[in-house]
């Protein structure tokens, strides 16, 4: 019997060209990795049926008879400026499914409007069988970019970006399902091999050795090229520039190398103050692919295997000045920092000469869909058409297309009769969490719940219904907390990664504590609480309770408003008042809330009895 070829012996017997990526085609055949892998033969049928598409597409585009995309892009005005020949770029994107990507760092805990402009085109590209990563700088923004900055970002603490970087990781899943329902909404198809990722580069820089970042990037890189004005600038006007603050291009670099070599990513997207920095990638991705010594692992270098990228224009307000936190005028795309009701609002109030421009870059509305809508507007401005489109397109995609329907409704907007694509969401009597329902997840606690019981704890944080059910969650491993499993010392900074909680003394809990003072724990797949601890003090003088905690009873905080009530008029109830006081506001509360079914005497003696049945059983 011959032996069975592994893909050790497959790599002896055919030399490679290059490892195995999705920018390249395989050194040997789809039969023999079936043959060495045991590839399910399904899956191999979707490689070739998704190659075949792409080949199709090319010829219909070379044809005449399908619009490039690229064009679509360009007409929509989200390219600024280009890194690399556009007429080349077009014909890459027309021949190859290349990979694209756009970049944050978690320097807020929070991504704006400014933020939501270069993942337009990326999502576009989506749309049409590119595949597409959304990337988290959980490393990245512990340096801070430098771009455009003459102060240097302030140092972030391990908590906070801790925080940053699970609030944006759960925004970015949000717009991702939204997404989704506005490609289904506008018919576009989907493609299996259109792969999407939500990454974070912390996964792979905090293992890059300097030795090896030395060996294949800096020793190459001369550092004329990198003293471009906005570095001799902050460092003549400025504050001075670290060297990590230098180097940040060369990182960004290597994140770009990284998921070029990986996933087939050649092409970044960015805001238009990002083009140095895209333009430093492209240069570090070419080093690090050119300074492979192992002959086997060499990749191509032809001109269909070149990255590029390009940059969307700047979102400014209405005086000219761009979004972020830094200038003061974010419009954030959390309900909490920015209302629903406020976002609606800002579109609302955009004027007539750029509402045109802002739906072609804020929406995926077919141009011809555009221009009926600013037909309707032209023949009544005042019913603002374009604005209210506009404002509830946007917040189906930041907030999901029922919360947009409900803002609609809010501002009075009539839609011709015609219902709007509107997904329902689950109500909240369902107890189903998704991320356009997901409850706020930043909150503040006492030091003391430290104390507690993972179970306590769970139902203080609003993750459980009662200490029961903290209890069931904890024993089937149904709750987890933020660190890397058999760590110490909790969460690696820059990082997202979860334990199950278990049933450990209350002090194990503390383990977890990122900088002291915030916890992350997490039920389910989407309801998250970031737990900042405060001083005890503190707490007892903001008047504010957590579910289960002491001497905070419905019936003791009654007993409490009745005796201030009382000391107010200058009376004084003695314990049977205060009993029958009680009685009395139960009573009037159930009066006023016909909701509310009382059983009846009947009721509750069947109720008894059938209590008593069962205990006998039970014995």
């Amino acid at each position: 019997m011959a032996p069975r070829r592994t893909m050790g012996s497959l790599a002896q017997a055919r030399p490679r060209a290059s490892p195995r990526c999705a920018s390249r085609q395989p050194p040997w055949s789809l039969a023999e990795l079936h043959r060495a892998r045991g590839i399910a033969q399904s899956y191999l049928k979707k490689v070739a049926d998704g190659e075949e598409r792409w080949k199709n597409r090319a010829q219909r585009i070379q044809n005449g008879e399908q619009r490039h995309l690229w064009d679509l892009l360009d007409e929509r005005g989200y390219i600024k400026d280009v890194a690399g020949n556009p007429e080349r770029i077009k014909e890459v994107m027309r021949i190859k499914r290349i990979g694209a990507y756009v970049g944050v760092d978690p320097t807020a805990d929070s991504l704006h409007i400014g933020h939501l402009l270069p993942f337009m085109p990326l999502f576009w590209m989506w749309f049409h069988g590119y595949p597409a990563v959304t990337l988290l700088g959980g490393a990245t923004a512990r340096i801070g970019d430098p771009t455009g900055r003459l102060q240097s970002r302030e140092h972030i603490s391990n908590s906070d970006i801790s925080k940053n970087i699970t609030k944006l990781h759960y925004q970015l899943s949000r717009l991702w399902r939204n997404v989704i329902t506005l490609r289904d909404k506008y018919g576009h198809e989907n493609d299996w091999a259109a792969k999407r990722h939500l990454l974070n580069n912390n996964m792979w820089l905090q293992g890059l050795s300097i030795y090896d970042f030395t060996k294949r990037l800096a020793r190459h890189t001369r550092i004329g090229p990198m003293l471009g004005r906005d570095t001799q600038r902050k460092m003549t006007e400025g504050d001075g520039m670290s060297l990590g603050e230098f180097m940040y291009p060369l990182f960004q670099g290597w994140d770009f190398w990284h998921m070029y070599n990986k996933l087939g990513i050649q092409m970044q997207i960015g805001g238009s103050d990002q083009f140095g920095n895209i333009v430093a990638g492209i240069d570090a991705l070419k080093v690090i692919r050119d300074t492979e010594e192992a002959p086997y692992a060499k990749m191509p270098t032809e001109w269909q295997h070149e990255p590029m990228g390009f940059t969307v224009p700047l979102l400014t307000d209405s005086s000219g000045v761009k979004f972020g936190k830094s200038a003061g005028n974010a419009v954030w795309l959390d309900e909490f920092k920015t209302s629903a009701f406020e976002l609606y609002g800002y579109f609302m109030r955009r004027s007539d000469d750029e509402v045109e421009k802002l739906l072609m870059l804020f929406t995926f509305m077919p141009m011809s869909k555009i221009q009926e809508v600013m037909v309707q507007h032209r023949a009544d401005p005042a019913k603002r058409v374009a604005q209210h489109t506009l404002a509830f397109e946007v917040l189906s995609l930041v907030h999901g297309s029922q919360k947009a329907l409900q803002e609609a409704q809010q501002h009075k907007f009539r839609f011709g009769g015609e219902l709007p694509h509107v997904v329902n969401e689950p109500s909240e009597e369902s107890g189903i969490i998704t991320p356009n329902n997901a409850p706020r997840s930043d909150i503040q606690l006492p030091r003391s719940v430290m104390k507690m019981s993972p179970a306590k704890l769970l139902f203080a944080t609003g993750l459980a219904s009662s200490n029961a059910d903290g209890q069931r969650l904890v024993t089937q491993q149904g709750a987890y907390v933020a660190a890397q499993p058999g760590q110490s010392r909790g969460l690696v900074p820059g990082n997202l990664s979860w334990t199950p909680m278990k049933m450990w003394f209350p002090e194990e809990t503390a383990k977890y504590l990122i900088d002291d003072r915030v916890l992350i724990l997490r039920k389910g797949k989407h309801n998250v609480r970031i737990v900042e601890l405060i001083p005890d003090e503190e707490w007892e003088e903001s008047g504010k309770f957590y579910p289960g905690q002491p001497y905070t009873g419905v019936v003791r905080r009654m007993k409490e408003q009745l005796k201030k009530e009382a000391e107010e008029k200058g009376e004084e109830l003695s314990p049977g008042q205060l009993s029958e006081a009680l009685r009395e506001t139960q009573t009037l509360k159930v009066a006023n809330n016909p909701d509310i079914e009382l059983p009846n005497k009947q009721e509750v003696r069947e109720r008894a009895r059938e209590r008593k049945d069962a205990s006998k059983s039970k014995q």
